[in-house]
């Protein structure tokens, strides 16, 4: 059998030819006419002449012949990290295909569901690393020192700016600005405030409300979520008509919280024509749960009214809402929200806390 006739047809034009600094086609006729002229050399076959070539070749290093780029594998492993901030255009599969790491693993460590929606500056955990948590503020490093006129406060637990401001005959808004606070800060028992005295408050705008006192996140896994999502145009207009609908049913503002947040998890706080199985808009309520016609849960007004049920609900009888949940206003966030909501995700709307109570702090 030839040599010719067991050799891939892909060596024969590059190993072989590159072997013998050939440039062009193999013309057989002249090695006939150069074998003529050189009997001595004992070579009597052309197969021969090509055989020895294949040998040189197979003699050589690889990366002689091809280039670097298809013989060389890289090694580098990808670095992980603990935490990603979400960027404008970022999907959750392309965020976990970036760094190896499947979909649904990604989903379940920060409690999302395959409807989920992400933003941008959203924080996502990429590994079991407990999310940083803020550190709460001390005299040494952030509190002013009190100077003429004012005085020194230390913060207990189950404080309010409000009742603080209260107690000391001032307004919120002039501890806010004796402390370098906003109305989205958090602080913690422990820190001392500077509390001005009526001489030395300075006239101000109407009290705003400031966010209650909170301790530092729990460690369960479904605490998540330190920071603050920030509101797109649209998500601010729907925020604004969750807060409108509460403030008109008269709902506290706990409860306003766990719709926000509620509605957070559910839709990213969009008004989605769609979604798992035949869900619809804000809070995702599907017409073949008796929830409403799909025209009606996309009017964010009625979905709002919907969520917070009550004397007021337009499904009285048939959905139950937030108000007609017995014992909503002494249970947490997410447990509130799971009662409305009979989610796959139970615990997923406790990492929204933390916005939602922002997010009423500025709108509402």
């Amino acid at each position: 059998m030839s040599v010719l006739n067991t050799v891939p047809i892909v060596l024969v034009g590059s190993l072989a030819l590159a072997t013998l600094n050939l440039t062009g086609a193999l013309d057989v006729g002249a090695a006939q006419a150069k074998r003529a002229q050189r009997p001595e050399s004992g070579t009597s076959d052309l197969s021969a002449t090509v055989g020895a070539a294949l040998a040189a070749a197979r003699s050589s290093a690889p990366a002689a012949v091809l280039p670097a780029a298809e013989t060389t594998i890289s090694t580098a492993s990808v670095v992980v990290p603990a935490h990603y901030t979400v960027r404008h255009g970022d999907t959750v599969s392309e965020i976990a295909g970036r760094y190896r790491l499947s979909t649904a693993s990604v989903l379940a460590l920060n409690g999302l569901s395959w409807k989920s929606t992400i933003f941008p500056g959203q924080v996502l955990k990429l590994s079991k690393t407990k999310a940083p948590v803020q550190k709460p503020a001390t005299p040494t490093d952030s509190a002013p020192t009190p100077t003429a006129g004012a005085t020194s406060y230390t913060i207990k637990s189950g404080d309010t700016v409000t009742s603080i401001a209260r107690h000391f005959g001032t307004t919120v808004q002039a501890i806010l600005s004796a402390n370098h606070l906003s109305a989205t800060s958090i602080i913690y028992a422990g820190r001392k405030l500077v509390i001005p005295t009526k001489s030395a408050t300075p006239p101000v705008a109407p009290p705003v409300t400031a966010p209650p006192v909170t301790t530092p996140p729990s460690t369960s896994p479904a605490q998540v979520g330190d920071t603050v999502t920030p509101l797109s145009p649209d998500m601010r207009a729907n925020a604004l008509t969750i807060i409108q609908v509460g403030r008109r049913l008269a709902v506290p503002d706990f409860g306003i919280v766990v719709a926000l947040a509620a509605a957070a998890q559910e839709s990213g706080l969009r008004n989605l024509a769609g979604g798992d199985l035949d869900s619809i808009g804000l809070f995702q309520q599907r017409p073949s749960m008796g929830w409403g016609t799909p025209a009606q849960l996309e009017n964010t007004s009625y979905a709002a009214e919907l969520f917070y049920g009550g004397p007021s609900n337009p499904n009285k009888g048939k959905t139950r809402g937030l108000l007609d949940i017995k014992g909503w206003q002494s249970m947490t966030v997410t447990q509130a929200a799971q009662a409305v909501e009979i989610s796959g995700q139970p615990t997923a709307y406790a990492k929204w806390e933390t916005s939602a109570r922002a997010w009423l702090a500025q709108l509402g």
